[in-house]
């Protein structure tokens, strides 16, 4: 007949193949035992029933804390998502809406000034006022040489593009700022978003996988005692026969 031993729990009498001693079991569930049994020692024998029992309470305890830890960092980020609402801002459409006339006017002087249409253009009239007023060609010289009118004309045009293009530049600096403004606020929003995901992926490596780990083995163990009793069932039942 196999040996017997009583269980810790219900002091009733089993085989040994139907329990473990505390000490074959792993630490938190040895704590866990002696906890609500204070008198139990390392030799002392509880029987499967009573340990599923613990390691059911175990494994509840491990997805409780996870499901808490998680519930936490996802609260995080709701927090961190509802408290900013700050929207990415189109920057060209928004100074495009703001623009007065004489901005506009301004904006397409400095876009003409700066082309090679105007170069080209402010070449040709000055080289066709030049020969004008150089050749013989049409008997009229309303501006010889040195071309006082001309510099004139020239100085003046200088005098009127020079604070358009002025202010030209200032709408472009206007643009940067407000799209520096725009694009430091959505890093700001993005990196801390990211901190608290970067937290939830370290909880589900560092936490979440190893408990699993740990509830995988601690249901192989499970499946195992139940394969070793029924084996031992197998082996009794073949020797009455």
């Amino acid at each position: 007949m196999p040996k017997t031993a009583m269980c810790l729990i219900d002091h009733a009498t089993y085989d040994l193949v139907d329990g473990m001693t505390l000490q074959e079991l792993d630490q938190q569930l040895q704590a866990a035992i002696k906890q609500a049994n204070p008198t139990a020692k390392p030799t002392s024998f509880i029987c499967s029933e009573h340990l599923v029992g613990y390691r059911m309470q175990k494994m509840d305890q491990m997805i409780a804390k996870d499901y808490q830890q998680n519930k936490k960092i996802n609260q995080q980020l709701t927090h961190i998502m509802q408290k900013n609402r700050y929207q990415v801002v189109d920057v060209n459409r928004q100074l495009e809406n703001s623009l007065t006339i004489g901005q506009r006017v301004a904006d397409a002087v400095a876009r003409f000034g700066g082309s090679w249409a105007f170069i080209i253009s402010f070449l040709s009239v000055m080289l066709v006022w030049m020969l004008l007023n150089v050749l013989p060609l049409f008997g009229a010289h309303f501006d010889p040489y040195p071309f006082i009118l001309l510099n004139l004309f020239l100085s003046m045009v200088a005098a009127i593009q020079a604070p358009l293009i002025m202010m030209s530049q200032n709408r472009a600096a206007e643009y940067d700022r407000l799209q520096a403004v725009n694009d430091f606020r959505v890093n700001s929003k993005s990196e801390e978003e990211i901190r608290v995901l970067h937290k939830k992926v370290d909880h589900l490596i560092q936490k979440d996988e190893p408990n699993m780990l740990e509830i995988q083995k601690m249901q192989t163990q499970m499946l195992g005692e139940i394969q070793a009793q029924v084996n031992e069932l197998r082996r009794l039942q073949a020797r009455q026969h």
